[in-house]
């Protein structure tokens, strides 16, 4: 039996809850295209952000740890897939449409500049007074402007839903923009918002463990590791390499379980039963329950306090503040330094912007080595 695109497409319609968004209901591209025989459209998107360059560069992008740190460490791409996986198990379990919110996930870091939140910082200074600087609508950027693989048009053609998507999405480090459009983003965007939270949350600490930054004793003082630490029998002050395994896996799992079921609750109380309810719906649908918002917050400000803010990040974070300010001060007093293309760009959109999307797909480790050709006096 053939799965073709009109079959999958009734198979959506077949299984998937009332509120989700059907790929058959898409308000469509803003190019007009012929669609994949054997790929619906959100399917056909999911493939075109794999293939990206942007997506690429992710693999040496900042999460928490540069690059050259380790190995093991989370990098931007890790965390995508991360979010990607957590993003599809949420969906699958509330009748969503798992297709679009994999998509959202894999696109919705692809405009994070290198070093992570320290580089977007910079960025967002040094573009102040030039338009501004945002990951969010850098990536949106990215998909409808920037990746040229498509002769008729710019940008990959993606559908409404995974722009609006990637345009509105929101964590205690995103920032949704009001550019596009009014109202909620559809149910599968808003849980790509909580997978980013719980991928993240779960594997910084992970990571502030590994590296030795955290403490297995510093753990007691937040209620939630303790809860999941008694409930898989784990003793927090003394912790080995497999019990850690353990409490992130079974951290991942109690928050996984929670937002389903606290976002089955919020639709079944405001009598949700379409995508249109969801949008008009004053607030987003996707949460946590109110006991464990409060928990997650909890941890979030132990990783701020004790992860983020620890002596050996904040040094991260000024050699990539330096490394990233010497860089932009330096094209834009020398913009005959940019390579051809940048240069074209420079051109047609100014030149602030220009090395403003430049120094944005840039890798940690071109950045670094970028600085060395510009700045060591011995560099080739």
């Amino acid at each position: 039996m053939l799965y073709t695109r009109d079959r999958l497409l009734a198979l959506e319609d077949q299984n998937l809850a009332p509120y989700a968004m059907r790929a058959s209901q898409t308000r469509g591209r803003e190019h007009p295209e012929e669609e994949s025989a054997f790929r619906t459209p959100y399917q056909k998107d999911r493939d075109r952000v794999i293939h990206t360059t942007a997506f690429r560069r992710l693999e040496y992008k900042t999460q928490v740890f540069v690059n050259y740190e380790g190995d093991y460490y989370r990098t931007r791409l890790t965390h995508t897939l991360e979010v990607a996986q957590v993003a599809r198990s949420l969906a699958r379990a509330l009748g969503l449409n798992e297709d679009l919110a994999e998509t959202v996930a894999l696109a919705h870091d692809l405009g994070h500049p290198p070093f992570g939140h320290a580089g977007e910082r910079v960025l967002a200074e040094l573009m102040a007074d030039h338009g501004g600087f945002d990951h969010n609508a850098q990536s949106l950027r990215i998909v409808t402007y920037l990746e040229k693989r498509y002769p008729g048009f710019r940008g990959l053609n993606l559908t409404y839903e995974v722009r609006e998507g990637i345009a509105k999405h929101e964590t205690a480090y995103d920032v949704p923009n009001p550019a596009f459009g009014e109202g909620r983003p559809t149910l599968e965007a808003q849980i790509v918002n909580l997978a980013d939270e719980i991928a993240y949350n779960a594997h910084d600490l992970d990571d502030g463990l590994r590296s030795g930054l955290l403490r297995p004793a510093d753990l007691l003082e937040v209620p939630l590791l303790r809860e999941v630490a008694a409930e898989a029998g784990i003793e927090l002050s003394s912790l080995e390499e497999f019990s850690r395994r353990v409490l992130i896996r079974e951290l991942l799992g109690t928050l996984i379980t929670d937002v389903i079921l606290a976002t089955h609750e919020n639709l079944q109380r405001n009598r949700i039963q379409s995508v249109e309810d969801v949008r008009r719906f004053p607030a987003p649908l996707a949460a946590y329950s109110e006991e464990m918002a409060e928990k997650v917050a909890e941890l979030r400000k132990f990783l701020y306090q004790n992860l983020y803010r620890h002596w050996r990040i904040l040094r991260q974070v000024g050699k990539a503040r330096h490394v990233l300010e010497r860089l932009f001060t330096a094209y834009i007093r020398m913009p005959e330094m940019l390579p051809p293309t940048v240069q074209e760009a420079a051109d047609a959109e100014g030149l602030y912007r220009a090395v403003c999307d430049y120094i944005a797909g840039m890798t940690d480790r071109f950045a670094l080595d970028e600085y060395a050709r510009l700045f060591d006096p011995y560099g080739r």
